[in-house]
């Protein structure tokens, strides 16, 4: 019945959700090259549990030496130095196991930590076509949840399994050394265990997948809603979200753990009960053959001790299995973004780019993001040292591509871009990146003070050189009169500041970079009028000596430009000064005149 119910929820899946094989021998093969560097502390750990393995195993046949040896044949000395033994025996196998635990720990997180500094380091380098491609959530879900799936394995588990079959090992044999006949008897309920263990280890299967999908829908809509809140306060969605998250979502998460518990629960009992019949019949049998003498009492005593401890290295390893599973899955999904090559590489004879005059020509340029998709083709202009360019267009027209273009964020699929005579494709990303300031619509700002925020393109900046690039943009007044200043604490994203302050403090980390070239990406369409003119009579200054390109919606920021290009459908359709293009009466002109309509 569980299992039907388990069944039925699993019918969608994403690639997070499926589990794997139990064993991967192409992700086994990755993992060990990250198990290498620690080899030697986990063979010292593996060391340590082979001695309180045998330590654990000594225990109850020391309490048969006590019991035929003492109790039985009324030797004192014998009872008393085999409880010393006992003791000592328990002792070693506390400290060595406190030993290889913290071992483990200690090289199991040195693991993960090189892993995780990998994924991120990895993740820096990626271009921005692979970002496009994968959502933040399923990528923070490699670094986070996979990450965490396989520091259980390599701490934990990877000793844990072979303590287990090591431990199975040593009680098969030394219960036969002690009566075989015994032995065959307590064997007797192993197939029926083993029916148990493949009839829990399908359901449990499908069980972890059911949880870990709800899991991830409750992680996903709690972020979702989060994220939106404004959005669902101004609709009055709460109610509505609310009975979503309740009766759908964690409904479904609470009846995935519900099942999962369930199984729990009839699997270990019945590994106890199977157990217990097995000490039933050993007691049975084994107290007749006390009876007739075949065996001593100390004989019995420490099977029945045996017994006891022989189902438990059975049901570990069948709980580890998932977790196996899970682990070559995680590996595979880590070894995935790992293996992804940047589309954007430095040429193997890259050269660092010289001081930017900012001379730029593009040539015959056409691109597309997708084989059979151009976004532009054969576009050519040039601009000189000093200019502002504007770009204008409809949505989707190509804008963003050209400075993306500019930048390297994509590189051109026909043509080429240059600056000061340089093909971009010549020389480093960041010697070419570092000479280029980007502003966008929508500004991110990270966690710290607003004036880490102001020198993040610049980390050396001394405070005055934070302060004047804040007076340039018109910055410094909102920023004093915040509560602790430029130290004022601003939380990701900068959701307590407004959209003209965000895009303020966005403008003075760009200038305070000391751009050669200035890209404005629809960078004034959120702010306010009044922000907007402070922002123009700043930038009139600051574009001195500056190449500039800026792609705008609002045509009144751009009727200054020296060269203004309007795109449509990937292709340059008009070009000229913006009186000049008033006066052609064409693309342009419908354009500014409908904007003008519109305000």
């Amino acid at each position: 019945m569980i299992g039907q119910a388990v069944a039925k929820r699993i019918n969608l899946q994403t690639d997070d959700e499926v589990l794997g094989k139990a064993y991967d021998p192409r992700v086994a093969r990755r993992l060990l090259g990250y198990l290498t560097p620690q080899r030697r502390a986990i063979a010292l750990a593996m060391a340590f549990m082979l001695v309180a393995t045998i330590g654990d195993l000594a225990g109850p046949f020391l309490i048969k030496v006590a019991i035929d040896n003492g109790v039985t044949l009324g030797a004192a000395n014998v009872l008393w130095l085999a409880t010393a033994a006992y003791m000592l025996v328990y002792l070693v196998w506390w400290l060595f196991t406190r030993a290889r635990i913290g071992i483990m720990a200690v090289a199991g997180q040195t693991i993960i930590f090189n892993l995780r500094a990998e994924l991120f380091d990895h993740l820096q380098v990626l271009s921005l076509g692979f970002f496009s491609r994968h959502a933040v959530g399923r990528l923070i879900s490699r670094v986070v949840n996979d990450v965490g799936v396989m520091r259980e394995m390599i701490t934990w588990a990877l000793v844990a399994v072979v303590r287990d079959v090591l431990y199975l090992v040593g009680l098969v044999v030394t219960m036969l050394l002690l009566d075989w006949r015994l032995s065959l008897l307590t064997f007797l309920v192993l197939p029926v265990m083993g029916v148990a263990t493949a009839l829990w280890r399908s359901r449990a299967r499908e069980a972890y997948r059911w949880t870990r999908r709800s899991q991830s829908r409750v992680t996903g809509t709690l972020a979702e809603n989060i994220a939106g809140v404004r959005v669902v306060q101004s609709f009055s969605r709460e109610e509505h979200n609310y009975d979503r998250f309740a009766n759908d979502v964690n409904n479904d998460n609470f009846d995935a753990n519900v099942a999962s518990a369930l199984l729990t629960s009839v699997f270990f009992p019945t590994v106890d009960f199977i157990g217990s019949l097995a000490t039933g019949l050993v007691v049975w049998i084994g107290g007749s053959q006390v009876l007739g003498q075949a065996i001593t009492p100390g004989v019995l005593v420490a099977f029945v001790l045996y017994i006891d401890q022989f189902f438990n290295p059975i049901r570990d390893l069948a709980q580890r299995y998932n977790t196996f599973q899970s682990t070559m899955a995680a590996g595979e999904r880590i070894f995935e973004v790992l293996d992804t090559d940047a589309e954007i590489v430095d040429r193997p004879d890259a050269i660092e780019m010289p001081r930017i005059d900012g001379h730029v020509s593009y040539e015959d340029v056409s691109f597309a993001y997708e084989d059979g998709a151009p976004v532009l083709s054969r576009v050519s202009f040039e601009v000189q040292p000093g200019q502002m360019v504007a770009l204008v267009g409809e949505t989707g027209a190509g804008k963003s591509s050209l400075v993306k273009l500019l930048t390297r964020f994509y590189d051109v699929t026909g043509g080429r871009v240059r600056i000061d005579g340089i093909d971009v494709r010549g020389v480093t990303q960041k010697s070419l990146r570092r000479q280029m300031g980007v502003v966008l619509q929508d500004t991110f700002l990270f966690g710290g003070t607003v004036a880490d925020n102001i020198r993040f393109g610049r980390p050396d900046a001394t405070d005055d050189e934070v302060l004047a690039a804040a007076e340039a943009v018109g910055a410094h007044e909102f920023i004093a009169r915040m509560p602790n200043g430029y130290n004022t604490e601003v939380e990701e994203g900068g959701a307590v500041l407004s959209v003209g302050q965000r895009q303020l403090i966005s403008f003075a980390r760009a200038l305070l970079a000391d751009p050669r070239v200035l890209i404005l990406d629809e960078a004034t369409s959120s702010v306010d009028t009044q922000t907007e003119k402070r922002i123009q009579a700043a930038l009139a200054a600051l574009l001195q000596g500056r190449t500039a390109f800026v792609i705008a919606h609002r045509l009144s920021t751009i009727v200054k430009a020296d060269l203004i290009l309007v795109i449509d459908g990937g292709q340059i359709v008009e070009r000229g000064t913006h009186h000049e293009l008033l006066a052609q009466r064409g693309r342009y002109y419908d354009l500014y005149t409908l904007a003008f309509e519109e305000r």
